[in-house]
């Protein structure tokens, strides 16, 4: 039995009788209308435990209450990555280095830094020192790398550019000699000026580091990756590394980059390899998987902050520059004439003035370098 109306489906109108006051009576309707005999029955009470403002739009599923969360934490992350820089900035060591004088270059297009390695051993204990055949008590600093970087302002490839330590070359006060040497009679002031007055550009920004720094780079960042054509052993940088690709220590890398006798142009083979170390090196500083990766960015920029010997004009963010401009330019040595020149000061490193000044003349204008003074950089097959 059913309490419904027969005939509810066929929207027929219930039997009733006329006159006994029911809805029905009064014509037809919709039976699904009608109370039950009785009414309604009873509804349960409202609920009480609701959170407060009920559900949905309110409460813990109000979109605009983690819209404020997500805000808040959004601007405590840019708060402590702007103090972040300013604190990094502040940990560069800056020295008045490129100063005016009689006869400096006007200033050209793009942007010229001087990059320098220095054999510095501070940072290294003796223990370091002895670990990395550095040498013992070592006093003074002498310019082991000296790099040109050239970056345009038209938008094509930074020019990287090694001057070979060996250069003869005039010095400021000191006549002629090899081009390391201006470094320790007058540190990187007096080869800022040398160098300025080689090429005819002006230097704006200048960039060092030394043992001790480069050590600590190459390990902040988790060693770096190089393949070797061949196996390197040199006594005297204390190098030992098998052939094939591999990660290289901070202490590997520097007996890496100081190698020289295991090639048979020696130095001109070695600022080859510095190159592409350091094209290596900035490529993985600059990587994905480093800029998004705390626990390696953050030490890694620690490390090469604290490392690095700047002029007074330079901060962090044109680091950055150049390290996006390092990850893949174009590499060449200047031109030379005779890489085996007698001089007083001894085998020495004779430039083609001819072709060096071709190549600066084309930095200085943002003018494409030709071809035939890009030497590259290529990891040398050839043992001593």
């Amino acid at each position: 039995m059913t309490e419904w109306p027969e005939g509810w489906f066929r929207n027929e109108p219930p039997h009733a009788s006329p006159g006994d006051g029911s809805p029905a009576a009064a014509g037809p309707a919709d039976p699904t209308v009608r109370l039950p005999a009785g009414g309604w029955p009873q509804q349960p009470p409202a609920r009480t435990d609701r959170p407060a403002g009920g559900y949905g739009r309110s409460g813990w599923r109000r979109p605009g209450r983690w819209i404020k969360i997500i805000a808040t934490v959004i601007v405590l992350i840019l708060i402590a990555v702007v103090g972040l820089y300013f604190y990094l900035d502040s940990k560069l060591n800056r020295v008045n280095v490129l100063v005016d004088y009689s006869g400096r270059p006007a200033a050209s297009a793009g942007q010229n830094w001087l990059v320098a390695g220095s054999d510095s051993r501070q940072g290294l204990s003796s223990a370091d020192e002895r670990k990395y055949s550095t040498g013992y008590d070592v006093s003074g600093e002498r310019s082991d790398t000296i790099m040109l970087l050239h970056i345009p302002s038209n938008g094509t490839p930074a020019v990287l550019v090694s001057l070979p330590r060996d250069s003869y070359v005039p010095i400021p006060g000191h006549g002629y000699n090899k081009i390391n040497a201006a470094f320790s009679f007058g540190g990187p002031k007096l080869l800022a000026e040398t160098v300025q007055n080689l090429t005819g550009l002006r230097i704006d920004h200048f960039m060092e580091i030394g043992f001790g720094g480069f050590v600590n780079v190459v390990n902040a960042i988790g060693g770096v990756n190089m393949c070797l054509p061949g196996p390197l052993k040199d006594t005297a940088s204390g190098l030992n590394l098998k052939a094939g690709c591999q990660t290289l220590s901070g202490g590997e890398a520097l007996g890496y980059v100081r190698d020289r006798h295991d090639f048979a142009d020696q130095d001109l083979q070695r600022i080859q390899d510095q190159r592409l170390f350091l094209r290596s090196l900035l490529a993985k500083l600059t990587s994905t998987g480093t800029i998004l990766n705390p626990f390696a960015s953050v030490p890694a920029a620690f490390g090469t902050a604290q490392s690095l010997t700047v002029d007074q004009g330079t901060h962090l963010y044109q680091l950055v520059q150049v390290a996006f401009a390092l990850r893949n330019p174009e590499t060449t040595t200047v031109p030379v004439a005779n890489p085996n020149y007698l001089t007083p000061a001894g085998d020495a490193v004779e430039l083609n003035s001819v072709e060096a000044r071709e190549l600066f003349g084309d930095l200085g204008a943002d003018r494409a370098v030709p071809k035939s003074l890009l030497s590259g950089s290529a990891l040398s097959r050839e043992a001593a």
